[in-house]
Order: C-alpha cells, then sequence, then structure tokens
C-alpha cells in the first residue's frame, strides 16, 4: 500500500510539472529550446557518470528537473523519434524500422509536439536530427505539418559515410574511429558545429520576431560514425579506458534477443578485425578505443551544447526560454557482449531527460527517479490545460494505443 502512494504521488507530481508547463507556454511567457542528441545513453556527469565530462550539460541539469529513468519505446532512431514527437506508441504509429512508412498515411493524421506548438502562434525551427530523415517523414521531416519553414540539414553530413578518416595506413577510410583535424574536413567543418552555428543564427532573427519559438536542435553525435575533432579523443587517455563490468552474452540469451551489430561491422576497420559472427567478440583492445571514441563524442555534443546556450543567453532569451535536452535512445557500450542499439537492454533504451523552466525549476527540485515514457506527457488529466485540438489517443498511462 505504502509503495502504490508513493507511485502515484510521483506520477501525480509529474503530471502536475507538465501541466505547468504547457499551461506557462499556452500563455506566450515562454519559447522552447529543445536539444536532442542521437544515440546518447546517460553517460553524464548529471548522471553519476565518474568518467565523462559535461560540463555544459550538468550545469544545464543543475537548475533542471532530471529524470532518472527515461526511456525510449524502441532502441532505433526512425521508431523512437516518432513516438516521443506525436507521444504515441510504436504499434499505434506501426513504425518499427527506419524504412516503413510515414505514419500520417499508415497509421494517422496525429499532431506533432512542434505542430501543437504551430498551432499555438509558435514559430516552429528545426536544425539538424529531430525526426529522423527519409521515408518515415516523408522526406521533409514532416513539413509544413511541425515546422514554420524547412527544416535545416547541414551540408557536411553528406561526408558523413564517405572515406575521410585517415587511418594509420595514412589513407582515407569510412572507419568507425575517426577523430580528424576539422580543418582537413570536406567544407573545413563538421555537422553538429553547422548545427550550432545555425541555430544562433535563427536565434539572433527570433530577437526581432514578435511571436515566440519553438527551436529543436538535433545533434547527430554520438552517433556513429565517431567524427568528431581529435581534441575531444584527448580527453580520454586510452590507459584510463575500462570495459564494462558485464561484458560477456549472458548464458541461454535467446538469439532473437541480441543484436549483432552490423551497423558497426560495415566500418572498414571493424571489417578488418575479421569478427566472427554474431557475437564476436571485439578484440579487448579495439573494444576499449570505441569506449574512449563515445565519451568522446558525448564531450563533442556537449561542447556544442554550451555554445548553444550561451548563446541563448547572451541574446536575452535565458529568462523566458524553456530548455529541454534528451536524446532517442540509447547505446550499448560492450555490456552483455553488445554493441550499438537495436536490443531491449537498459543501456539501449534509457536516455537521459531534463527540463527547465524559468521560475519553475530550480537546483532545489533535485530529480525524480519515477520510471517516465515518453508517451506519459500528455494525458488525460492535463485537458483541463491542453487544448482539445491535440487530439491524444493514449487515455491513461495503461493503455496500448
Amino acid at each position: 500500500m505504502h509503495r502504490l502512494m508513493l507511485i502515484k504521488k510521483t506520477l501525480l507530481w509529474i503530471l502536475i510539472f507538465f501541466e505547468l508547463y504547457f499551461f506557462k507556454v499556452a500563455r506566450g511567457k515562454f519559447n522552447v529550446l529543445y536539444i536532442m542528441a542521437d544515440d546518447l545513453r546517460p553517460s553524464l556527469g548529471c548522471y553519476s557518470d565518474p568518467l565523462v565530462k559535461s560540463p555544459n550539460i550538468d550545469q544545464l541539469a543543475a537548475k533542471s528537473n532530471v529524470f532518472l529513468n527515461a526511456y525510449a519505446q524502441q532502441a532505433l532512431c526512425g521508431p523512437s523519434r516518432t513516438s516521443l514527437l506525436t507521444s504515441r506508441r510504436p504499434d499505434t504509429t506501426k513504425l518499427y524500422d527506419n524504412s516503413d512508412s510515414y505514419w500520417r498515411i499508415h497509421a494517422g493524421n496525429y499532431t506533432t509536439l512542434p505542430q501543437y506548438f504551430k498551432s499555438h502562434g509558435y514559430t516552429t525551427l528545426s536544425v539538424g536530427k529531430i525526426f529522423h530523415p527519409g521515408i518515415v517523414s516523408n522526406h521533409t521531416d514532416d513539413y509544413p505539418y511541425s515546422w514554420s519553414v524547412p527544416p535545416y540539414h547541414p551540408p557536411s553530413f553528406h561526408y558523413e559515410r564517405r572515406k575521410v578518416c585517415k587511418g594509420p595506413d595514412g589513407k582515407l577510410h569510412e572507419n568507425l574511429l575517426c577523430a580528424v583535424n576539422v580543418t582537413e574536413m570536406p567544407l573545413g567543418t563538421l555537422p553538429d558545429i553547422e548545427n550550432t552555428e545555425e541555430a544562433i543564427r535563427l536565434l539572433r532573427l527570433m530577437e526581432k520576431s514578435e511571436s515566440p519559438f519553438f527551436l529543436a536542435v538535433g545533434y547527430y553525435k554520438p552517433h556513429i560514425p565517431f567524427r568528431i575533432p581529435q581534441e575531444f579523443v584527448e580527453l580520454y587517455p586510452l590507459d584510463e579506458m575500462i570495459l564494462p563490468p558485464d561484458p560477456d552474452v549472458p548464458q541461454r540469451l535467446p538469439s532473437v534477443a541480441y543484436n549483432p551489430w552490423t551497423d558497426i561491422r560495415e566500418r572498414e576497420d571493424v571489417k578488418a578485425l575479421n569478427i566472427s559472427f554474431p557475437y564476436g567478440p571485439i578484440p579487448k583492445d579495439f573494444q576499449l578505443q570505441i569506449r574512449q571514441h563515445y565519451f568522446a563524442s558525448v564531450s563533442y555534443v556537449d561542447a556544442q551544447v554550451g555554445k548553444l546556450l550561451n548563446a541563448l543567453g547572451d541574446l536575452g532569451f535565458g529568462g523566458n526560454t524553456i530548455v529541454v535536452f534528451t536524446s532517442d535512445h540509447g547505446w550499448s557500450l560492450g555490456e552483455h557482449g553488445e554493441w550499438a542499439k537495436y536490443s531491449t537492454f537498459d543501456v539501449a533504451t534509457r536516455v537521459p531527460l531534463m527540463v527547465y523552466v524559468p521560475g519553475l525549476t530550480s537546483a532545489n527540485q533535485g530529480s525524480s527517479g519515477k520510471a517516465f515514457s515518453f508517451v506519459d506527457v500528455f494525458q488525460e488529466p492535463s485537458k483541463q490545460l491542453i487544448p482539445e485540438p491535440f487530439g491524444l489517443g493514449q487515455k491513461n498511462l495503461s493503455t496500448n494505443s
């Protein structure tokens, strides 16, 4: 009985939080900056990771409500992003892969989170990867439904799957591990650097606008390949890297529950290792390098978030802008002999989530340990404060539709 009461009280607090959040937004008091990383598990200082250096995200967390047990619906970009942006589960959107279909046609004409803000007078802007590109978002990132102007995609992303990684042989390869000198890259930049620059440019434009904005900024890292500035790898000396405490494939694990990390195997440096299929394992020295480059990619994203948040404050938006930081799903780093996403292990589905609301959240508010799924944001109890046109199908926390 005590446990049930505790769960009810925690749930009530979450619902009240989001009711206040949307109530204040609906009154036009706040802008919204929605930041989403790609394949980021909660490997952050604010989630008690002892190794990862993430000072800017940690600083945001210090004044935010931090959700310690937030989970994506599926450990794959297209289904997960569509789910959290429509507040519906994959079995409702009928989207289980990155190449299935456009959910508005094959499942339902559901209102999205940015579309909701757009319908209430907000200028909605998308930079980088918010919806998964391709057929799952109609090859338009759901424009014009969700966005006021066509979404921005950085030109340098065109080279993400090209031979631009210099190997030990001095030649260029399409590698998994790809720490680079940015000045030597095509166009002399990287996608997430361009994303930050474009987001700041849009913030400057919104200085002159009378309408509030919903600006979504989707960073591509730490998604593979780990094509990042080489100075971030230097933050993580290889001799300080350790393997996970549970590096072996569990005994009697059903094969259907195992992801053979085929996307990693496609990279030239991994192919050269001649790893057996499906279980491997990856040689231990290379495992340490993967972990090193993943953590370095997280610090790279953190640096971009810091630049963006500094610009937000410098332009005078810090006191009237809600900031959300999250990810589409997690990523395995050798736990259970797994790498990458796709599996249903905790490390592949758990994500960071923090919400900063000026005047509402604070360092004293702490964090929430209640399990939170992204389809729980808009619920029946919130209808008094959320206008009816949102038209959600979820009736309560236990429904599957």
